[in-house]
């Protein structure tokens, strides 16, 4: 009798790496990432059709689900979007650069882009500190500027306290660097067309300023496919600079970080950059066929769309309004304070 209302004996845990396991969490992402999949779709077929940013368009498509993510059913996968599939998109970025790529620029334009990138962040930092706005901020917004505009500001995101004024921040990071790269890429080629670049100096310019890796190409073709190819090798030797500037910025945050297994400290080395390290030797050593660098890019830039809706459902416009003007004009003066740069030295170095 007393065996009968005790019950039956419960069952026993399931190991983590147990199938059952892995088939419940794939059924509780599954909802979210579906959402975050069908913005992807719809923003690709904007982009295609009509033109404009892709992940502009998904950033504004998300936002405007910004309601799914109080659902519980949703939230789950959408929350895995904007995290882990941020970071393996991230780490696949280094199938696409390699060394050889980098000795193209020689000592004097590798060291121009790297000394740009620094100042940029530091004066961001400073100018952050000016108008009232937080360390992170500054970082996060001189990163962005100064690497590779919202692949920058997502993968610096992941490493940076996980607090909802950051989160906020990230999406006006991913709003305004598209923008204002946009608009570089129509504005730099009539500027240097009136300056009159040899093409070399023009790579250089278009390359070393201009946040995302698509307005750089397209800013150079416009000016002929000489120029396109040296502005292209010198944004990918920016997109390098992601994996040490991260990695830095890990380094420094470690011990402000609460993570859901109860540690308080982030890893020395992040996973995402170990795996963008192991695919940039990889590639560099020719390992990777041409074939599957492409699928990397392309499943990169996938995982990148799947992120920024996810940021984009998580984050209310009505907050992100509440941050103010104060980080706008943050983001505009690092925009013209990297193109000031860039552009005095390539007329001092008369390439």
């Amino acid at each position: 009798m007393a065996e009968s209302e005790a019950g039956p004996p419960a069952a026993a845990p399931q190991p983590a790496w147990h199938p059952l396991t892995w088939f419940g969490r794939g059924r509780a992402l599954l909802p979210g990432i579906l959402v975050c999949g069908v913005i992807a779709l719809a923003s690709s077929f904007l982009s295609e059709h009509y033109g404009g940013p892709l992940l502009l368009y998904a950033l504004l498509i998300g936002l405007s689900l910004h309601f799914l993510h109080g659902n519980p059913q949703a939230k789950v996968g959408v929350d895995f979007c904007g995290r882990t599939v941020l970071r393996i998109g991230v780490a696949l970025l280094g199938a696409r650069i390699t060394f050889e790529q980098v000795n193209q620029l020689g000592v004097q334009v590798g060291v121009l882009i790297v000394l740009s990138l620094l100042l940029t962040i530091l004066v961001g930092v400073w100018w952050a500190r000016l108008l009232g706005r937080t360390r992170e901020e500054g970082v996060l917004s001189g990163g962005a500027v100064a690497i590779c505009g919202a692949s920058a500001a997502l993968a610096i995101s992941a490493v940076l306290p996980q607090t909802k004024a950051n989160e906020r921040f990230t999406l006006l990071a991913v709003v305004s660097v598209t923008v204002l790269s946009t608009v570089a890429m129509i504005l730099y080629p009539l500027l240097i067309q009136w300056l009159q670049l040899s093409p070399v100096a023009a790579g250089v310019f278009l390359g070393g300023t201009i946040h995302d890796v698509a307005q750089v190409v397209a800013a150079g073709l416009l000016l002929g496919p000489e120029v396109a190819d040296s502005a292209t090798v010198v944004k990918l030797f920016r997109v390098m600079l992601l994996m040490p500037v991260v990695m830095a910025i890990s380094f420094l945050y470690r011990n402000h970080h609460t993570l859901d297994e109860g540690k308080t400290t982030m890893p020395l080395v992040p996973g995402f950059l170990l795996g963008f390290v192991v695919l940039m030797l990889l590639s560099s050593t020719g390992m990777i066929p041409a074939a599957a660098v492409q699928g990397a890019t392309d499943l990169s830039r996938g995982c990148l769309v799947l992120a920024i809706a996810a940021v984009g459902i998580k984050t209310s416009i009505e907050e992100l309004l509440q941050l103010g003007w104060k980080p706008l004009l943050l983001f505009v003066a690092e925009t013209l304070f990297i193109g000031a740069v860039v552009l005095g030295a390539v007329l001092v170095m008369a390439l």
